[in-house]
């Protein structure tokens, strides 16, 4: 499961609405990509449509897709939103993570 901070949740609303999408019926596809300092890489995106292989879970309101191949390494993390004086953007907690990045953008197992 992956879950969705309140702050996190606030961001996705705005977001999707701004790019033409609705929270309540779409989608925020979640992701691992290699790549990255650290060898993997986080991907955020909006989606309308689920694939047969995707997960989905709601959390907080949020509707998130993960395909088969990343929900192995998202277990358990929280999504959440940073808009501090080191930039703003989406931060990912993963209790998987043995090592991070100094952006917080990749991580290793």
């Amino acid at each position: 499961m992956i879950k969705v901070s309140e702050i996190a949740k606030k961001k996705v609303v705005e977001l999707m609405s701004e790019d033409g999408f609705n929270s309540a019926t779409d989608f925020v596809r979640v992701g691992v990509k290699s790549g990255g300092c650290s060898g993997l890489s986080y991907d955020l995106k909006f989606d309308k449509e689920k694939q047969e292989e995707d997960k989905v879970f709601e959390d907080n309101g949020v509707k998130i897709i993960v395909d088969k191949k990343s929900f192995l390494y998202l277990i358990g993390t929280t999504l959440e939103y940073s808009g501090g004086l080191n930039g703003a953007g989406f931060v990912f907690n993963n209790p998987n993570a043995n090592r991070t990045c100094g952006c917080g953008e990749s991580f290793s197992l």
